[in-house]
């Protein structure tokens, strides 16, 4: 009936709302770890003086035919 409807349904948004929870969770540790790797080796992640243009970036396409 009805009251199944509803356990399942408040059940439901229960176990979901703790996934979203669990997930964001796991987000924020692994993005605090990347972070934390990046304050520690700057050198690694230096970033470029000047912007490249998107033609620096893509190959010269030659059609086949």
């Amino acid at each position: 009936g009805v009251h199944r409807q509803i356990l399942f349904a408040s059940l439901g948004w229960f176990v979901g709302y703790q996934l979203v929870k669990r997930a964001e969770y796991v987000h924020a540790k692994v993005d605090r770890e990347l972070f934390e790797y990046i304050r520690h080796h700057p050198v690694d992640f230096h970033s470029a003086t000047e912007k490249k243009r998107i033609g620096e970036l893509l190959e010269d396409f030659h059609p086949i035919r």
